[in-house]
């Protein structure tokens, strides 16, 4: 398919005859403008990387030499912690000229931190090398960024500058990339009373006060459950209160089938009761789900979701008559704390402890889901008649579309329903809804 944008091509013509005609008769000559402009990176400030710079009155701006590199910022006051203005500090100003010896005065200025996060991921391949501003091998090694998560803030000039870096450390031969991320995930921002939440805006909330009142983890988990990461997240203090109901409730399934640990190489049994089988199914669905929804999109809040149904599946058959297999039990209470590990890490690490494991939980196996274990043995389908819910059928997992349109059209409720009228339309949406147009 071919897209012409016609007004656009008819200005594009009548520009190029104006400067042909202005060409011709020796008025006029095509010229190209860059809309580039230089950019402004010092600012009248303490922190930010110093500009090695001095300047002296005999030579004039003179770059500090190599091996004094890099210019370090001094401390703050030793009596109030406060960090005086650079040019009011002598000890930092009063320098000599790197070129012919004389009294001189350091740049006071220091560069935007722009500058510093346009190729910090860069350093942060060796930190520790002390040769150069970036360790050539590691840099290889590593880069590029894999994933690189930020915020709609930086969307633009961010990563536009660390593209520019990237590719002037390229020309230099310090890296051998030519993009510095792979993949790029824009998170969204915290929204409070229907504005983003900033100082400017006096509407921050001091996570420390949560921290205080509910624990890191918790905080966290809210955080990470109130919204994907690609939507802007709406503050709520009650959904704190039901991260942290939520973990007590972990706790304590934990705390009271200890006795589930007992056995370390206890396996799952081929003959399940009706229970125990439902809590298995159950716990390698959850598997399944929580694990796509991290590796495919980092939809941390569908993975919260699925193990808050394992836990309430887990519940309600503690609850009921029949016995639950321990291996069963440990398995899907091992699976919580594993799945719920990379939201909660503290929680999880100090109940694993709790279970007696001998390695800590950062050593433990991603868990795999078992296909034939996950698989549901009965499906509800919803009958709908011209978009009405008339009707729920429990049908088989391995059903065909045409077994279920016949019992559909079987049922005594649709029967009713339908007062001897011949369908127009049946729709069958697979192993979820029939829909019957009459």
């Amino acid at each position: 398919m071919i897209l012409l944008n016609l007004p656009g091509l008819i200005l594009l013509l009548q520009k190029k005859a104006i400067i042909d005609h202005a060409s011709k008769h020796d008025f006029g000559q095509p010229h190209i403008t860059y809309r580039l402009r230089d950019w402004g990176i010092s600012r009248q400030r303490y922190w930010g990387a110093p500009i090695p710079i001095v300047h002296c009155d005999k030579c004039g701006i003179v770059p500090v030499l190599k091996d004094t590199l890099p210019v370090v910022l001094p401390g703050a006051d030793k009596a109030g912690g406060q960090h005086t203005p650079l040019h009011q500090q002598e000890s930092f100003y009063k320098t000599t000229c790197p070129k012919c010896g004389k009294a001189a005065r350091r740049e006071t200025d220091t560069m935007d931190t722009f500058v510093e996060s346009s190729w910090y991921f860069i350093r942060y391949t060796n930190p520790g090398f002390l040769d150069g501003p970036i360790d050539p091998d590691a840099a290889k090694y590593w880069m590029a960024v894999d994933q690189y998560i930020g915020g709609v803030e930086h969307a633009i000039l961010h990563l536009l500058y660390s593209r520019f870096f990237t590719k002037v450390l390229r020309d230099l031969g310090y890296v051998t990339i030519d993009e510095p991320f792979t993949n790029l995930l824009t998170q969204g921002m915290v929204i409070k009373d229907g504005a983003k939440m900033s100082k400017s805006k006096g509407n921050v909330v001091d996570p420390n006060d949560l921290i205080e009142r509910f624990g890191a983890d918790t905080v966290r988990l809210f955080s990470l459950f109130a919204a994907p990461p690609e939507r802007d997240l709406e503050w709520n203090a009650q959904g704190v209160e039901g991260s942290s109901r939520f973990l007590n409730r972990v706790y304590r399934l934990i705390q009271q089938n200890l006795a589930a640990f007992s056995d370390d190489k206890a396996i799952v049994p081929d003959n399940l009761n009706e229970a125990s089988r439902v809590l298995h199914r159950k716990t390698h669905q959850t598997i399944r789900r929580v694990t796509e929804s991290i590796e495919s999109n980092f939809h941390f809040n569908t993975a919260i979701s699925g193990v808050m149904e394992l836990v309430n599946t887990l519940t309600a058959v503690l609850g009921g008559e029949q016995e639950i297999d321990l291996p069963v039990l440990k398995q899907a209470l091992e699976t919580i704390l594993v799945l719920l590990f990379p939201m909660v890490p503290h929680f999880c690490e100090e109940l694993w402890k709790a279970t007696d494991h001998p390695q800590t939980l950062d050593h433990a196996v991603w868990p795999q889901f078992d296909a034939d274990a996950a698989k549901e043995e009965e499906l509800t389908i919803v009958v709908q008649i011209n978009g009405k819910v008339r009707a729920k059928l429990q049908v088989a997992a391995d059903i065909s579309d045409d077994e279920i349109q016949t019992i559909a059209l079987a049922n005594e409720k649709i029967l009713k329903f339908m007062q001897d009228k011949e369908p127009k339309k049946v729709i069958v949406v697979k192993k979820k809804l029939v829909n019957i147009v009459l």
